[in-house]
């Protein structure tokens, strides 16, 4: 161990010592009593708890930890965990598109949200999101029906199949319960924005024959504006903070046929057709008092889970899930000139300056924001028969069908040939009621309410995903050795994945203002089996109390990509009944999603550098010279232009990305009272999906001697034999980056008695030893440790949750503190401002009154000492890291409870 690592392992158990950090799981230190058969996230085993406490480091959030958070929705308690990072979409991460607006998902190590593996009640859940989407949105998540969450922190692609790289979160749902309950939360921020409100019902009922579970979860949270937080965008203007706005102008900004770049007239009751110099202090545009730090989102949900018993040892099971997600984000107006050149000639009567220009940036404000909405349907049905064959096997069955639809739409988007037609005094006409209005583009307030109703109007795209799955499972106790039961379990699954999503038509046909996409469209299927075993290695010798060998295998057959096996193998071993050592080591593998293989597959002329223009002026030493002239280029070969026709989009010919990962660590329980525990991480991700631009897969090629890098490759680009000009050329991803990521982990929990309180403190503390990419072969590795990454979110050191609870009769409260240390802005020089973001802490209080069973009401306050959002240069959003800090500031919440 270097003394860096020894450094954070002494930090780390100085913490954990004076518990600071939750328990990534709690071992046992009782005598053999008598416990009953359990599954827990990591094995797919059934045996004791006591003999499978050593699978893996779990993070357990059970019924009790979600009321006392007052939290609304699965991802506001999971991102809160240090195990989480990086990026994934919130409501706070307002404008988070990587899987679609207003879908909420957990990122585990912050190794990406399709690299971790949410299953519900063990089993595999659809993609949601308004289309081809590549995670699990986790607004679908009936809150108020969970009855724990079990968060693995460790590779197990050999337990549960593709995916499970980073870690596994497993929602496990309430059993039934005779009565029902009803609860209601309110909220807001002190401010007097982000109201937030919630009522959860849920019925159960049980007999001899059977159990159901019913429940309703509705939701619905406002907006907060981002002015109020942010007033506007800051940058560094002569080694202070100032506005900087954007500059696509609200009057117009254009660039005269000399040269000069004017802005025309922004001013209310301005001169029409006044125009003066471009300065970016006085024209530039405040787009945050536009836009929402937060925003709104509505959420209804329904499920029911039952099970029926067909005979004492069978019994048939279901579960069924629907929810709907409506979410909105406003957006600032619309900018002409991004995606088509205006250019108007100085003779146009709309022209002033006298001269050709071209508009480069106009900003539509007469029209007002534009408004983006989103709605998804998530349906989900599971259906299945489990019984068991003696005391030592049981069994199951089941069928899982998942199905999700979504549509999102923008109001207020320019159709870009009408603009053209607006400027066309051939085809335009100026008196009332003309079928084409002309338009006048140069000067704030001159386009007229006519010119807006012809060149505005909504896009709608639409999409889905769907998932068909069939498992069976056997788990039991081959036999007994001398060191105890040999535990097995084995399966088979069957899994069919698609996804698809088809853009506006003038999105299609590149007519919108806006990106043009192609449609998506594609499947895939699975056929895996599955096997795990538990093996007794020794019992009650000298410093071995108990020995388990866990093993875990599987051969996964997908249809795009053929044969893929995993395995995983652990040590268990439990010194004496107080410490208890664990070890893991497994391979794990990602699975492309649907926009990586089928993302609407294009061509377009890219500003591309050819190396071997005139590569034969080259001296002849050089590897640029050898590899062009070995590869068949012409002497006095000159590149035609500095664009080459590239395909873009999705690539059918990805594989997998492969992951190694082991874990060690330990777990101390020095008594009932106290336990602790330590683990260190490592994960190696080979093969890691990456996009890299035509220009520089062709310089990494020819710079490459013998052309014997993996860009050289037919895949990546052809010649002409003849000419030798670049025929075919991509810049689809490509499986070649590599990832390396290490760290620890910490845990402690504490229990005891103050003055007739039962106190708990509870924590948990994740530290990042290194996060290093290496984009392809030969390329420098990015080092993001202790980086924010301007857009990937932060890759801090050292992240922390602790809480302390006291309980006494009816009352009982928490207090909770979520520590973010400080990272420097990866884009930033050390002296800028903004280079660094400090340690950040938020604090939490909540304090409960429950005179019995029937009722309980909750108070609590989140940042409760209001703490804002450091400054990064490299903003996602209001001067910050939107999906690491809080936007809302200090809030409070209310929540009623009753049962019968």
């Amino acid at each position: 161990m270097n003394r860096s690592d020894a450094a954070a392992v002494a930090a780390v158990l100085l913490v954990a010592g004076h518990a600071v950090a939750a328990p990534t799981h709690v071992a046992d230190t009782g005598a053999a009593a008598a416990l009953e058969k359990v599954h827990v996230t990591g094995s797919r085993l059934q045996l004791k708890q006591a003999q499978i406490s050593g699978v893996g480091p779990v993070t357990v959030i059970d019924a009790e930890a979600i009321r006392r958070s007052g939290a609304t929705s699965l991802e506001t308690l999971l991102q809160r965990l240090p195990a989480s990072a990086g990026g994934a979409g919130n409501q706070t991460n307002a404008y988070w598109t990587s899987n679609g607006y207003g879908t909420a998902q957990v990122n585990l190590r912050g190794l990406g949200i399709h690299r971790t593996l949410v299953l519900l009640n063990g089993r595999r859940v659809v993609n949601g999101g308004t289309g081809a989407n590549s995670a699990v949105d986790l607004n679908m998540m009936p809150i108020a029906m969970i009855d724990r969450v079990e968060v693995l922190k460790d590779g197990a692609s050999a337990v549960y199949g593709a995916d499970a790289v980073a870690g596994v979160v497993n929602v496990i749902t309430r059993h039934a319960t005779d009565g029902g309950e009803l609860a209601i939360r309110t909220g807001g921020t002190t401010r007097g924005d982000g109201r937030e409100h919630a009522v959860d019902l849920s019925w159960g009922q049980r007999s001899d024959r059977g159990s159901i579970l019913a429940g309703l979860h509705v939701a619905r949270s406002g907006d907060v504006p981002m002015a109020s937080r942010a007033p506007c965008g800051l940058g560094d203007v002569g080694g202070r903070l100032d506005c900087v706005g954007s500059s696509a102008t609200i009057g117009g900004r254009a660039l005269l046929a000399d040269g000069t770049r004017v802005n025309f007239n922004q001013l209310t009751g301005g001169d029409p057709a006044g125009f003066e110099v471009y300065s970016p202090s006085r024209h530039n545009y405040n787009s945050h008092a536009s836009l929402n730090a937060v925003n709104p989102i509505q959420r209804l949900g329904l499920s029911a889970f039952g099970t029926f018993a067909l005979s004492e040892d069978t019994e048939l099971f279901a579960e069924t899930l629907f929810s709907r997600r409506d979410s909105r984000q406003v957006a600032t107006p619309g900018v002409l000139g991004v995606y088509r050149p205006i250019k108007i000639a100085a003779d146009h009567p709309t022209n002033p300056t006298g001269q050709d220009l071209v508009l480069e940036r106009r900003r539509l404000a007469e029209a007002g924001p534009r408004m983006f909405s989103q709605q998804s349907d998530i349906a989900r049905v599971v259906a299945g028969v489990q019984g068991s064959l003696g005391a030592r096997w049981d069994w199951s069955a089941a069928l899982n069908w998942g199905r999700n639809t979504g549509s999102d739409g923008t109001s207020n988007v320019a159709h870009l040939d009408r603009v053209d037609q607006t400027l066309d005094r051939e085809v335009c006409g100026t008196a009332p009621g003309a079928a084409i209005p002309c338009g006048n583009y140069l000067g704030q307030g001159n386009l007229t309410p006519e010119v807006l109703r012809y060149i505005l109007g909504d896009t709608r795209d639409t999409g889905g995903n769907a998932q068909q799955g069939a498992s069976v499972n056997l788990s039991g106790e081959l036999l007994d050795l001398p060191a105890g039961p040999v535990g097995v379990a084995a399966g088979a699954e069957w899994r069919r994945e698609r996804g698809w999503r088809n853009p506006d038509a003038l999105t299609l046909q590149g007519l919108a203002n806006t990106n043009r996409q192609d449609p998506i469209a594609g499947a895939y299927t699975a056929r895996e089996l599955h096997a795990e075993l538990s093996l007794p290695l020794l019992k009650d010798r000298p410093l071995v109390k108990a020995l388990r060998l866990n093993t875990a295998a599987r051969y996964s057959d997908y249809s795009l990509f053929g044969g893929k096996s995993t395995y995983k193998a652990g040590l268990d071993w439990q010194v004496v009944p107080t410490l208890k050592l664990r070890a893991n080591a497994s391979t794990a593998f990602r699975v492309p999603n649907v926009p990586e293989l089928y993302g609407g597959v294009s061509e377009g002329n890219l500003t591309t550098t050819d190396p071997c223009s005139n590569w034969s002026a080259l001296p002849a030493s050089s590897v640029v010279h050898q590899n062009c002239r070995d590869a068949g280029v012409p002497e006095g070969f000159k590149q035609l232009g500095n664009t080459i026709l590239t395909t873009v989009g999705g690539n059918p010919a990805l594989k997998p990305e492969d992951a190694r990962t082991t874990t060690a660590g330990l777990v101390w329980s020095p008594s009932k009272a106290l336990t602790l525990t330590l683990d260190r991480y490592d994960i190696r991700i080979r093969n890691a999906i990456q996009s890299v631009s035509g220009s520089t897969k062709l310089a990494v090629c020819h710079d490459t001697p013998g052309l014997a890098h993996q860009f050289c490759d037919a895949s990546s680009f052809t010649r002409d034999p003849v000419t030798g000009e670049i025929d075919f050329l991509s810049s689809q991803p490509v499986n070649a980056a590599e990832e390396r990521m290490s760290g620890l982990d910490a845990g402690a929990l504490v229990e005891f008695r103050v003055r007739g309180f039962m106190t708990t403190l509870n924590g948990e503390l994740s530290h990042l030893r290194h996060y290093r990419v290496r984009p392809f072969p030969g390329a420098e590795v990015i080092d993001q440790t202790g980086k924010i990454t301007g857009g990937s979110g932060s890759y801090t050191q050292w992240r922390s949750l602790v809480s302390a609870t006291l309980a006494r009769g009816p009352w009982s409260g928490i207090y909770a503190i979520r520590t973010i240390g400080a990272a420097d802005d990866i884009n930033a020089k050390p002296d800028e401002l903004g280079a660094r973001a400090p340690s950040v802490s938020y604090h939490s209080a909540q304090l409960r009154y429950a005179p019995g069973a029937r009722w309980d009401v909750a108070v609590g306050v989140d940042n409760l000492f209001d703490r804002g959002a450091p400054f990064v240069k490299s903003y996602t959003d209001a001067n910050t890291d939107t999906m690491t800090y809080d936007l809302l500031g200090r809030r409070w919440h209310v929540r009623a409870g009753y049962r019968w």
